[in-house]
């Protein structure tokens, strides 16, 4: 499990010792420095290389189901879309997210295909409402609230996601057009123009039944969280339930998926 460290007085060849380490993520931290990182580097090794600078160990913050990990929550940008804390202040427009467990920090290469992928289907068309099947922070759905989706809705099985998401929302004065709903695709009736679904691939291929019930006539799927080698076994589980791919994604090995409704 990476680790956080706090140097006192490093030496002038720090920073560079911290990247020649593999460091995850490093910041200035109250006259030294602050980074996290990997298991590998013993912080043995560390105090040994860095000499007479102090050297302070810690848990470090993962995020995004440990799949990220950073010192603090900070902006980033994924097309024109801003994500920022909501502990501070943000630029005018942001979409500002609180710090949780939640997954959907904008951090993760999943979250940011879906957003782009998103926001090109999104530009100059109208979509009526989005469902958001594994909502996490309520990032996905709230972009496209953000964006100009008049509703969407959220479904997510862990109480504590939903919670934050809920926040989430009203941080952003989105709270009356998220519904958000305990549970899978088999909580609600109905059927949406635009399905979105940023989850492992597994549960994507064991769901896919009741996940495709959701989509509408000619509605649209943006699959995310796919390993780039498990791309052809979701793709083909959709596929066989009659929808269309229409593009595909690929960023540090995670591959994102768009398909039409055939019928």
């Amino acid at each position: 499990m990476p680790y956080r460290i706090d140097i006192s007085d490093p030496p002038h060849n720090a920073l560079d010792l911290l990247v020649e380490w593999g460091a995850l993520d490093i910041e200035p931290a109250g006259g030294g420095l602050a980074a996290i990182l990997p298991d590998a580097v013993t912080p043995e090794s560390l105090a040994g290389a860095l000499g007479r600078a102090r050297v302070t160990v810690s848990a470090a913050p993962a995020r995004d189901d440990d799949s990220v990990w950073l010192l603090r929550p900070r902006v980033v940008r994924i097309g024109s879309l801003v994500i920022a804390p909501g502990e501070t202040s943000a630029p005018a427009g942001a979409l500002r997210l609180i710090d949780s467990a939640a997954f959907g920090s904008g951090h993760h290469p999943t979250t940011a295909l879906c957003l782009e992928t998103l926001e090109e289907m999104l530009a100059g068309e109208r979509v009526a409402r989005v469902l958001d099947v594994g909502t996490g922070s309520g990032i996905l759905a709230l972009a496209a609230l953000r964006i100009g989706v008049p509703h969407a809705t959220g479904l997510d099985l862990d109480p504590e996601a939903l919670a934050a998401a809920a926040e989430n929302a009203r941080l952003n004065h989105l709270e009356n057009r998220l519904q958000l709903v305990a549970g899978g695709p088999d909580a609600v009736d109905g059927n949406w123009p635009l399905v979105l679904a940023n989850i492992l691939a597994a549960p994507l291929i064991e769901m896919a039944p009741l996940l495709v019930r959701r989509i509408a006539s000619r509605g649209r799927l943006i699959l995310s969280g796919i390993p780039w080698s498990l791309e052809s076994e979701v793709r083909h589980a959709y596929q066989h339930l009659g929808m269309r791919t229409l593009g595909a994604k690929t960023r540090a090995g995670w591959t994102a998926l768009t398909a039409q409704a055939s019928w």
